[in-house]
């Protein structure tokens, strides 16, 4: 029976970085469910549609291949995961402020939610993986090895989302970062389909106070007690 890792948690938690340490250090498959949500948003914003678009944003995903994998070797450039949106490397568009601003409204969908899950049980069907989001736990691996819940402040997480934001040139306060990070918050948890939770026997891990390699450390140790 394959070995899976889920990692929930809210957003600029850590869960992405954290997660693809973890992969890497167990040699697992890392999932970044995530960012399946965000190129969703931008086939919205490319075809001038409304995030609220559900039916026409479903059809447009069964149109569109999307592809994940482990970044290659000229791939190095701080991106956690590659993403080609039709043979297209969309990594790094995916992750502005305004497709950002679009993933939490369209993960909201239930259709929309509906059908990615579904892709994202086929990965993991058959190979373990260590896979984070926001419903991983409960949703799509409800029956994983090890359930964690990756959280801290919303102070710590606007600073560590600022700072990311600046590192790749993008011009927003933190204040603009904050509000964001609320506003998602809210949305993420007060969703009709799968809101954002803490499900029982979930680990509830807060890195506001932890180093990454922390935090990647205190994992690995309790998988390994699973892998035996």
């Amino acid at each position: 029976m394959p070995l899976h890792i889920a990692i929930d948690g809210p957003v600029a938690a850590g869960k992405g970085t954290v997660a693809r340490l973890v992969a890497q250090r167990l040699g697992l498959l890392y999932v970044d469910t995530g960012a399946m949500y965000r190129v969703t948003a931008l086939i919205a914003l490319r075809n001038s549609l409304p995030f609220e678009s559900e039916d026409k944003l479903v059809e447009l995903l069964k149109q569109n291949k999307i592809e994940m994998r482990n970044p290659g070797e000229s791939e190095q450039d701080g991106r956690l995961t590659t993403v080609l949106l039709n043979g297209e490397d969309a990594s790094w568009e995916i992750r502005t402020e305004a497709v950002s601003q679009g993933s939490s409204k369209v993960a909201a969908l239930p259709k929309v939610r509906e059908h990615l899950v579904e892709k994202q049980q086929q990965i993991a069907e058959h190979q373990d993986v260590v896979m984070e989001g926001r419903d991983i736990t409960f949703k799509v691996l409800p029956n994983s090895n090890l359930k964690i819940y990756l959280t801290a402040s919303t102070e710590t997480r606007a600073k560590r989302r600022h700072y990311e934001l600046q590192t790749r040139g993008q011009d927003v306060t933190f204040e603009e970062v904050y509000k964001d990070l609320q506003e998602r918050d809210d949305r993420d948890m007060h969703r009709a389909v799968d809101p954002l939770q803490v499900v029982e026997g979930a680990w509830v891990l807060d890195t506001s106070n932890l180093t990454i390699e922390e935090v990647v450390d205190l994992i690995v140790e309790r998988a390994k007690t699973l892998k035996g």
